[in-house]
């Protein structure tokens, strides 16, 4: 967690005494570029890699309201 951390693809919250508190969607980030990384991925590309497949999911998931004729909503990300 620390590496992908270092590597900025995930940034989290601290409790007050200071332990690391992430969400359930920083931990399915990580553990995506934890996969690439045990496949020999460098953390870096890896991290690149999360970023990437995220942004085409919330591209389609806007493509597919478009669609629907619903008015696409924005993540916390966005």
């Amino acid at each position: 967690m620390r590496a992908i951390g270092e590597a900025r693809l995930i940034t989290p919250l601290r409790s007050e005494g200071g332990h690391r508190r992430y969400s359930r969607y920083q931990l399915k980030i990580a553990a995506r570029a934890r996969e690439l990384v045990d496949q020999g991925t460098p953390v870096e590309a890896a991290c690149r890699i999360v970023i990437l497949e995220d942004q085409l999911e919330e591209a389609r998931r806007i493509n597919e309201e478009h669609r629907a004729g619903v008015e696409p909503r924005r993540t916390a990300d966005a």
